[in-house]
């Protein structure tokens, strides 16, 4: 064999080589900000079996915690720091690191159009320029914020009720002449027994799941906003992936996406057990649903603009109704 045929055989047998390694299967240590048995922790629970199930030799998810382990306010935090490198969360608890998250709670577009038009890919890079997170998959979509309340509701008139609220729906309900308060999930029962809120803002599922249907009365109709859930991942570990890892991932949010088209029925499925329960459904009278509506969104965009004002306009033209 000549040395130029030893070189040839050697490079041959490299590249041979090369072309059927791939990285090693990588461990994702992975969070939800929403407790175990809830409505918000269900589709990241199939999700993780189905990774799990399907990724061998590329992808495992570890769950190592719930809010029991990390507080939902701090898992932001927590993923952008690379102390866990998945969560299962929602931008309204990391806005402090990406006032722009906010987005997509006033999203009135569903994800898949997001994607198209270019809204997705302009808030997965601001997660990564703020928060250094990919902002991976949204998992609910088209789900509805709802103020539930144990005193009734006359004519629309908020003016004086004291309602639990996050910073997504603050200014709204300020601007309804509500008092807003931030008290933790885990003590919004209480507060409703002891009389420190009449009230709270809170999606058209899961209050079963916290117990809170024994102090609720009323539901307020209609709803607002689109409640925002999703996976985020820390951006260092997003890029230590190879290729076929990324595209699995990938592969496997386009199919959990795919099942956001079953909330509206849950939303339906909930209202019915709530009626069951005897939580009144309390219209807004006709004509001030428009300026509900409208006062809602002018104040979540209002505060997305005072935070990020080089942004907002692209966003609300890429997320919003047009209005």
């Amino acid at each position: 064999m000549t040395p130029t045929t030893r070189k040839l055989a050697i490079g041959a047998l490299i590249a041979l080589l090369g072309g059927g390694a791939h990285a090693a299967e990588v461990t994702l240590k992975a969070v939800s900000a929403f407790g175990q048995d809830t409505f918000f922790n269900q589709r990241f629970k199939t999700f993780v079996e189905k990774v799990n199930r399907e990724g061998k030799g590329l992808v495992k998810i570890q769950v190592v915690g719930g809010p029991e382990s990390i507080p939902p306010l701090e898992v932001g935090n927590a993923v952008r720091a690379g102390v866990v490198d998945f969560a299962n969360t929602t931008g309204v608890f990391h806005a402090t690191l990406v006032p722009e998250a906010i987005a997509g709670s006033l999203a009135e577009k569903p994800i898949a159009e997001l994607r198209a038009n270019g809204g997705h890919a302009l808030l997965d890079r601001i997660h990564r320029e703020k928060g250094n997170m990919v902002w991976l998959a949204r998992v609910s979509d088209g789900l509805q914020y709802h103020i539930y309340a144990n005193k009734k509701i006359s004519a629309g008139d908020f003016s004086g009720l004291k309602l639990r609220s996050v910073p997504v729906y603050r200014a709204f309900f300020q601007s309804l002449g509500a008092t807003p308060l931030q008290v933790p999930p885990g003590e919004v029962f209480t507060a409703l027994e002891r009389g420190v809120v009449d009230g709270y803002g809170w999606p058209s599922v899961g209050i079963f799941d916290l117990g809170w249907q024994e102090k609720t009365k009323y539901r307020i109709e209609p709803g607002f906003y689109n409640v925002e859930v999703g996976f985020y991942m820390n951006q260092n570990t997003w890029k230590k992936l190879d290729d076929a890892q990324r595209a699995f991932l990938e592969k496997q949010v386009a199919w959990v996406e795919s099942h956001n088209v079953d909330d509206l029925a849950a939303a339906d499925a909930e209202k019915a057990r709530q009626a069951a329960a005897k939580i009144e459904s309390v219209p807004i009278p006709a004509e001030q649903v428009a300026q509900f509506r409208s006062r809602a969104y002018e104040a979540g965009w209002k505060g997305i603009e005072q935070a990020s004002p080089q942004h907002v306009a692209k966003l609300r033209e890429l997320f919003g109704s047009g209005r």
